[in-house]
């Protein structure tokens, strides 16, 4: 099993945390992973994107000329398609990009990112992350003091509400909780941070 060290907020070592090897030492399948962040992503498009079509526009409520001895084409309104101003075809509506995978999938995903962190020595483990009032400053110091200086994931338990209103404002630092970890944001990240509470919470439902 997978074994990783444990630091105190001050950044000195406090022993070490044993990894369930089903979670965080499986070899990783870039397959589904590519999968579950292209749904991800799919899921966050807004999707309102909207034209006008012939119905749609204004005016062209009378025919421009009458239908023969013109010589010129049968026209039945100025707001055809054809005309500078008039409805486009086929173009795009709002809709959802969003679908789902199989929940095996989704799962098989997670672990896969999850354990590339850890082979990468990637994965950090705290055992709290306790904050008397949000504060930005201090949180900004835990970070230094276990020498992150790149782009990382902080998982925290549900319940800490202060540390995630601590890391909010920082630009290279996205903290979400234990029921919330997605594999894009793990894969975006450089690093992973996560309390010893969050752990368990993670291992008791990937199990």
């Amino acid at each position: 099993m997978p074994n990783v060290a444990l630091f105190k907020q001050d950044g000195s070592q406090n022993g070490e945390v044993t990894l369930n090897e089903e979670i965080f030492g499986i070899e990783p399948n870039e397959s589904v992973v590519f999968d579950a962040i292209t749904m991800q992503r799919a899921s966050l498009r807004q999707g309102t994107h909207a034209v006008k079509n012939r119905s749609a526009v204004s005016g062209g409520g009378k025919k421009p000329w009458r239908q023969k001895g013109t010589g010129r084409a049968r026209q039945g309104t100025i707001r055809a398609p054809q005309w500078r101003g008039g409805g486009i075809v086929f173009g795009p509506t709002p809709r959802s990009y969003s679908y789902k995978l199989p929940k095996k999938v989704r799962r098989l995903a997670i672990k896969s990112v999850l354990s590339e962190k850890v082979a990468s020595n990637n994965f950090v483990v705290v055992d709290a992350l306790n904050f008397d009032a949000p504060k930005t400053k201090e949180f900004k110091q835990v970070l230094e003091n276990l020498s992150i200086d790149s782009k990382v994931l902080v998982v925290v338990e549900s319940e800490n509400k202060f540390a995630s209103l601590s890391g909010r404002n920082l630009s290279n630092v996205t903290v979400v909780t234990s029921d919330n970890v997605t594999v894009l944001d793990v894969a975006k990240s450089d690093k992973v941070l996560a309390t010893q509470t969050a752990l368990t919470q993670i291992e008791e439902v990937l199990v």
